[in-house]
């Protein structure tokens, strides 16, 4: 028995729309294997994994190669350019100095930032991931 009662419509029975007392079993959306455990193939291809992968590739990427290429930069002008980093700005104070501290500031900035872009873009995806095979949203 699909139908307990059709519903009704301007067009008749013909129409096709579901009744609002459904025996049909509507299946499980979730993307589990029989022994209740995550498909994560099929968990990988689903629109909300891809749309957490690219939320990540969207930070990750450019944050990595501008961090790369700001620290090889300061190892390149140490290594190739000593007298400009020899350059002082204040008392004993120099370029190089300056320039060694920065990577600590740029590594705490960019993890300030990560943890933002994480709380605000990611977290939210992966609940919707995680929903996909329901874990609990702890």
């Amino acid at each position: 028995m699909t139908k307990a009662i059709l519903p009704p419509t301007d067009s008749g029975p013909a129409r096709g729309g579901r009744g609002f007392a459904t025996f049909d079993d509507p299946g499980s959306s979730l993307l589990v294997d029989e022994a209740g455990e995550p498909d994560f193939v099929a968990l990988q291809a689903s629109a909300d994994f891809r749309e957490l992968r690219r939320r990540i590739t969207i930070f990750v990427v450019p944050a990595t190669c501008g961090f790369l290429l700001w620290y090889l930069g300061y190892v390149a002008l140490s290594a190739y350019a000593p007298d400009f980093m020899g350059t002082p700005v204040w008392g004993v104070i120099n370029l190089g100095l300056l320039f060694g501290l920065l990577q600590f500031v740029t590594t705490i900035a960019l993890t300030l930032a990560y943890a933002r872009y994480a709380r605000r873009k990611l977290d939210p995806q992966v609940r919707a991931v995680r929903s996909l095979t329901a874990e609990d949203q702890a």
